[in-house]
């Protein structure tokens, strides 16, 4: 009779082999800091975030096991059942706090606009593939309206940061894929417009009576509060004041892991969410916040090594795209607790509390893995 033997070596080898260690380097680090900083800023929240922490490295592993083109052969069906679900939200979506934004399946309630997130790269990247050496200007345009289909149902329920971050994973997409600057800087240069008329006239604009015609009045509110957070330092602009006031405080070295004021006596809102940079800069200070800097940064750089070096066209542009996705939520979220950009709701990547958006990045990392998997194994 014969007897089969699995050496602990080699099942400790199957499960490391989709692992890139670099990126998963990083990765520990940044989760590792964010449970620290989640003691300081929520200690009834730890034993979700690790829970939470747990589902996303799972997910992550899973997701890179799978061959690129396989991850890329589903990009259809995602696209289409996300773009679905939106419609069922704008249809039979549940309220809460004014925003239509979560589908109640009866077994889940699920927001699938966090889908988007992943499904929207996915699927411009595979139709970019799908066209590869006849590229041009209709190819731009289609994308443009796959594009914007999902990103106008997101701007309806409102959700204006979810809206920004999946709008960007498209247009990164987009712009990998060859996108023209001679249609790039006439966009460029009506935003800088845009955004100069906006501080340079902000007094009148932000007069009561003054009706902004693409954005919602609480929007407007958000944009006139950043000109001016003492304009409504104990509505809107209670929490840009707060957070820059904790920010501040740090100093250099901070005032001390479990020490800062303005976390323990509650005046930073969102602590443990969107403002948890402000928790981490007032309890560690600059040097904190350079160090999160620097594991970001290095983050990036292996995402983008990974996308220059990825055997085929979707997957470089997908590669690209979700890395430049995890630096839009880190500037998005540093920029709007340090007073810099609107107040958008847009969570510290990696590091903030919640299941939904670290499950989405760390897919992310695990398609990145992937990636890199199949490079590696197509070289040897």
């Amino acid at each position: 009779m014969m007897e089969f033997r699995v050496h602990p070596v080699a099942i400790i080898r199957a499960i490391l082999r989709p692992i890139d260690p670099p990126l998963f380097l990083l990765l520990a680090v940044l989760l590792a800091a964010a449970l620290v900083i989640m003691q300081s800023a929520s200690p009834a929240r730890m034993e979700a975030q690790l829970v939470n922490t747990g589902v996303a490295l799972t997910l992550m592993w899973i997701t890179a096991r799978v061959p690129s083109a396989r991850l890329l052969s589903l990009a259809l069906p995602l696209y289409v059942l996300g773009v679905v679900l939106l419609i069922g939200v704008a249809l039979f979506g549940e309220i809460s706090k004014g925003a239509q934004r979560w589908l109640d399946l009866g077994v889940a309630r699920i927001q699938p606009s966090e889908l988007m997130k992943i499904a929207m790269p996915l699927m411009l990247a595979w139709y970019f593939q799908q066209r590869e050496g006849a590229i041009g200007l209709v190819e731009f345009l289609v994308a443009g309206v796959l594009l914007a289909v999902p990103v106008g149902l997101i701007v309806t329920q409102p959700d204006l940061g979810t809206s920004l971050l999946v709008a960007a994973a498209g247009l990164y997409v987009i712009f990998f894929a060859g996108l023209s600057w001679k249609l790039i800087v006439p966009l460029v240069v009506v935003a800088v417009v845009g955004l100069g008329s906006v501080v340079a006239f902000g007094d009148t604009l932000c007069q009561p009576d003054v009706d902004w015609q693409i954005l919602r009045e609480y929007q407007k509110h958000r944009v006139c509060t950043l000109l001016d957070p003492t304009s409504d330092p104990l509505g809107k602009g209670f929490h840009i004041i707060q957070s820059t006031i904790a920010i501040g405080s740090g100093g250099l070295f901070g005032k001390g892991w479990m020490l800062g004021t303005q976390t323990h006596l509650s005046f930073i809102p969102e602590r443990h969410t969107d403002f948890i940079f402000a928790v981490m800069a007032e309890e560690f200070g600059l040097i904190g916040a350079v160090a999160l800097l620097v594991v970001l940064f290095l983050l990036l750089l292996r995402g983008l090594m990974i996308a220059s070096t990825a055997p085929t066209l979707g997957t470089r542009l997908l590669s690209g795209a979700i890395t430049m996705i995890f630096f839009t939520y880190a500037f998005v979220n540093m920029g709007m607790v340090s007073g810099i950009l609107p107040v958008v709701g847009v969570p510290l990547p990696f590091i903030s509390y919640g299941g939904t958006a670290l499950v989405t990045l760390c897919i992310g990392v695990g398609i990145l893995m992937s990636v890199q998997r199949e490079r590696a194994q197509s070289q040897s």
